[in-house]
Formats: structure tokens, sequence, C-alpha cells
């Protein structure tokens, strides 16, 4: 059986088009295309043989398809020859039982997806992995690409430049300047990428990367281009798989440009369509408080959405106050019968700090998620015997300065609750183990509170 997908109109507007072609809004009305499937030819296989060749092939070395991506390659690009995909094996991340974090929560069945933990440190690589690969499949087709180029706040730019490096192709990646972490910025850099760096925000960096892309030979790689969403839904597909086949209650994840919560919802939607799940779960979507047109939106039930200048926070990769995938958020969280919460400066540091110490490594972003967490838990909102995967979107080695300036008392407006400061002492023996007597003592209260 022959698949095939294709773009469509998020708003319904007649016409179909390549997944080859260079084009990223629909001609009639302007707004995003999303990816759409045969779905009447996937039936044509049975869900149990679907699950069946998904766990075949789930961590296996056969070239693409032990990627958590190229695994579910029927539902993500069909027709893409294996030879012009571009693997780092990406996806399959843990999925961790936050079993004392949990229990501090008063969650019994916490879990933290960690997609941090990948090529390139964060979520994006499942994304970029598709578009890098139809960007090659069209070049071999003869289309005429000079270089593949994005706005970030970090880890776009960072999945970007080693994708595009593995593939031989140029790569532009646009900066706000000094808004991203060290280890963000030397990413693409490391990688050969042109990297820019602007006097301006994320926002004012998408609106140059849309004007340069209209040169059809700049291809553009952010998220309003579905090809990334057709990545980033098999996360969903991988939390029902690392359950045996059961779709948790309840999914909570940080929301800056708004593009991963439209895509886990597609993966969720995809998988009721085939009869692999009989039920979807409720999505919350965390925002931080200084970037948060979402949550203002949710206030007022989605009637209105008003775009805003997002303040600086330490959850950079979400500092986006004009999230260009606004519209299929709120689509997906009214499907979802979702809800939107935030979380301030304090509390989203505290509260990776906290789970830090439950032995986690979290980057802000999950902090916002964990605080956002706590607050709808202590709400009543999430209910303690309810399942929750909170999404880790980018691993905590990428804010090492920002967490170590956390425990130092150092970042500026936050009182560290959970700091954890070295302990300068001289080379005597009976000082060190005095000072281990007191840490003893002080793990023992820490962990009976």
């Amino acid at each position: 059986m022959a698949y095939n997908a294709w773009f469509s109109c998020i708003n319904g507007c007649p016409g179909e088009f390549d997944l080859r072609e260079v084009i990223y809004r629909c001609p009639t009305c302007g707004d995003l295309l999303e990816v759409q499937h045969d779905v009447e030819a996937l039936k044509s296989r049975s869900a149990a043989a679907w699950i069946q060749l998904f766990d075949d092939r789930y961590r296996r070395n056969t070239y693409p398809y032990g990627s958590g991506v190229w695994g579910k390659k029927e539902w993500v690009v069909p027709f893409i020859d294996n030879e012009n995909i571009v693997s780092m094996y990406e996806g399959n991340s843990n999925l961790l039982w936050a079993d004392r974090f949990g229990k501090q929560l008063r969650v019994e069945d916490l879990w933290i997806k960690q997609c941090g933990n990948s090529h390139t440190g964060s979520f994006k690589d499942l994304g970029m992995t598709v578009l890098v690969s139809v960007v090659r499949q069209m070049i071999a087709g003869g289309v005429l690409i000079d270089a593949v180029a994005c706005a970030s706040t970090g880890d776009t730019s960072a999945a970007l430049g080693a994708y595009c490096a593995a593939a031989g192709m140029p790569a532009v990646v646009l900066l706000p300047k000094d808004k991203v972490s060290i280890a963000q910025l030397v990413q693409p850099l490391a990688n050969g990428a042109l990297v820019l760096s602007l006097d301006t925000d994320f926002d004012g960096c998408m609106a140059v990367v849309q004007e340069i892309t209209k040169d059809k030979r700049i291809y553009l790689a952010n998220s309003m281009n579905s090809l990334r969403i057709e990545g980033q839904k098999t996360v969903a597909i991988e939390i029902v798989q690392q359950f045996d086949w059961e779709v948790p209650d309840w999914i909570v994840i940080p929301g800056g440009n708004l593009g991963n919560v439209h895509a886990l919802g597609q993966g969720f939607v995809m998988m009721r369509e085939l009869g692999l799940i009989n039920k979807l779960p409720r999505i919350a979507l965390a925002q931080a408080q200084r970037a948060n047109p979402l949550y203002r939106s949710f206030q007022e039930d989605f009637k209105t959405f008003e775009p805003i200048v997002a303040q600086p926070t330490l959850a950079t990769a979400i500092q986006i106050g004009n999230p260009v995938s606004v519209k299929r958020a709120i689509r997906t969280l009214q499907h979802f019968n979702g809800v939107v919460e935030q979380a301030t400066e304090q509390e989203l540091a505290d509260e990776a700090a906290r789970a830090d110490r439950t032995g986690m490594f979290n980057c802000p972003h999950t902090g916002v998620a964990l605080a956002a967490l706590r607050k709808l838990v202590e709400r009543k909102v999430i209910r303690s015997s309810e399942r929750v995967v909170v999404i880790s979107t980018a691993n905590g080695l990428k804010f090492a300065e920002q967490k170590a300036a956390y425990h130092m008392g150092a970042l500026e407006g936050i009182k560290p609750s959970h700091r954890n400061k070295p302990v300068e002492l001289p080379a005597d023996p009976k000082r060190v183990t005095r000072a281990i007597a007191r840490h003893v003592e002080k793990f023992k209260l820490l962990v009976s509170s």
C-alpha cells in the first residue's frame, strides 16, 4: 500500500500542496498550512499491525528506523527516500518516573519525558530531522535551495546547525543578541552555521527570517513550517508506546511559539483515528508570567488573543510575545479540554531546583511546567491519582551558568529557597568529618519533610 501526505490550509481552504514545494502559508487566506495524511490508506493496516511494526523498530539499528521519528516514517513523510534521511538517532528519549518528586507534589504517577536527552539537547531535533531530510530530497529532485534559515531563542538554531552540517548544506541562524546561553550560542557556531546576532528579541528575528525566506532559495526552518510539526508529534506516540500503548491522563508542556502543543495534539489524534488508542489526554500549557499571551487569552476563554512584548525571563526559549502557532495551539487546547497556567520567575527557578534535589537536572522551561503543575495540583485541577507526563524540552546542561548563579545567590530578583553552595574548608580531616555530619543531618530533615 502506498501512503501519501501533503500540505493543506489549517482553515480548510481548497488546495493540496506537495511537501516538496517551497510554501509556508495558504495562498487563499494567508494562514498557516499543516500536513495531512491519507488516513484511509493508513487504515489498510490494522492498529495491532501498526503497534507491532513500531515495536519491532524501536531502538533498532536498521537505518533509519531506530530513530524515534523515522521508526514512524509512514506517519511522518511516507514517500521520502531513505538515502535522503538525515538522522542522528533522535527521539526515544527517557520517560523518567519521578517517584520522589511526585510524592512531594502528592501526584502518585508522575513522569518526565526527557526530550533534552537528544543529539543537540532539545526536542527540536525531532522536527529538524524531518525538515532537513525533506530539503535534501527536494535538492536531489532538482529544487534550487541555497541555504536553510531560522530565527531562534537557542535550541532551534542548535538543531538546524547540526542537521545541516550532517547533510552538507548551509545553515543561517538569526539569534536575539545577548538573549541565549553560551552553550546554546556555541552549538551552531561549532557546526559551521552563519550565526547572525540581531539587536532585537525573538519576535523581531522571526519577522526578519519571514522576510528573507520570501526568496525561495532560502528555506524557512521555523515551526510555522509544518514539516517540523510532523517530527515533534512523535513525542506523543513515544509516550503512549512507552506506557505499553496506554494514554496518560495529563500532558503538561511549556509553551512559547506554541508549535509543540499542536504537534503533540496531532500525534494523539492520529493514534485515535487509526485505532491505536481510544481516548485523549488533557493538556496543560505552561507559560512564563513575563511571556504569557496565551495565558491571558485563556483567562478570557480564548475569545480574543493579543500579542504582547515579552519581558526578560529565565525561561529564554519561551520568551515569545507573538507566537506564530497560536491559532493551532488554541484549537488543540479546546479539542483536548486543555488549560493554561503561568509561573513567576521565583516559582520557575525554585521548582527546577526543588526537582533537581530528587535527581533531575532541569532546564528553566521545565521549571515553568513543574511550577504550573504544582499550582494545578493545589487547585485540584489535576488529581493526585491521575497519571501525569511533564514534557522536559531541553537539557539542563545548556543552562549550567544560570543554575550555578541560582545556587550562588547571584540571580537578580531571585531568593533561592533551595540553594546549595560549595562549602570551603581547610584540608583538615576533622573539619571535613564535621561538615559531612552536618550534611547528613540536614539531608535527613529534607527527605522527611
